[in-house]
């Protein structure tokens, strides 16, 4: 699949921005974006840039973009998130549960992310198509899920896709054109779903999956946003 990326329902000026930049999804939508002939400016943050923004840290968000000023983001790609640790995995059953660990997934996973929306959504221009787009995951379904465990993973991501649902209706008021969606970006080749790769698994290489998510990006309306959609451009069930 060609993973170059030409943004043809956005308006032509603005910058790009890509939180989570290091990882490996969100180093592909840098790379796929940078050179966008579309955007004045395209912009990777994440803990280890300058400026640092680190999502569990409001001050830490409030400081970067405040360092970026004047910031006018046209699209925005938070591809932060965490499914485990080095001394946590994924819980196969309620007895695995631990309390320091779920607040760590929900601080990433769900707080972090709409606090990005806290302090973005209100710079998106008030005219034109503008995007935010922040990974979720399949798992996050509550009407999808057939197979339990991954108690931490599932509420969290579940919890912000309620705070994107919630987050578009409030940015519908004052930016009807803006496009606020979760996306699952499938499996793919990270340090993130390594653990979880098998055999016969559609895993795809970060590349590939960037571009496969700008083209349903490019794709979203107005009506689409508080949406939450896979890689594909299919809506996933809440």
């Amino acid at each position: 699949m060609d993973t170059a990326f030409v943004p043809l329902s956005l308006p032509p000026g603005g910058d790009a921005l890509v939180i989570g930049a290091s990882g490996g999804i969100g180093g592909a939508f840098l790379a796929a974006l940078t050179g966008t002939p579309r955007f004045a400016r395209v912009i990777g943050l994440g803990r280890g840039t300058v400026p640092p923004l680190d999502i569990t840290d409001e001050a830490s968000i409030a400081a970067a973009l405040a360092a970026l000023a004047p910031l006018a983001p046209r699209l925005v790609v938070d591809a932060t998130g965490m499914l485990h640790t080095a001394t946590h995995m994924p819980e196969r059953t309620w007895r695995q549960l631990d309390p320091t660990h779920m607040a760590q997934a929900f601080a990433v996973n769900a707080i972090g992310p709409m606090l990005l929306m806290k302090h973005l959504l209100p710079l998106l221009p008030r005219e034109g198509k503008s995007v935010f787009a922040t990974l979720s995951a399949k798992v996050g379904s509550i009407g999808d899920n057939a197979l339990g465990g991954w108690y931490s993973y599932r509420a969290s991501k579940a919890a912000l896709n309620q705070f994107v649902r919630t987050a578009a209706i409030e940015l519908r008021r004052s930016r009807p054109h803006a496009v606020c969606v979760a996306l699952h970006p499938g499996t793919v080749e990270t340090p993130l779903s390594a653990p979880f790769a098998r055999t016969g698994l559609d895993v795809r290489p970060p590349a590939e999956a960037a571009a496969r998510m700008l083209a349903v990006l490019d794709a979203l309306g107005p009506a689409d946003s508080g949406g939450f959609f896979d890689y594909r451009g299919g809506a996933l069930p809440w």
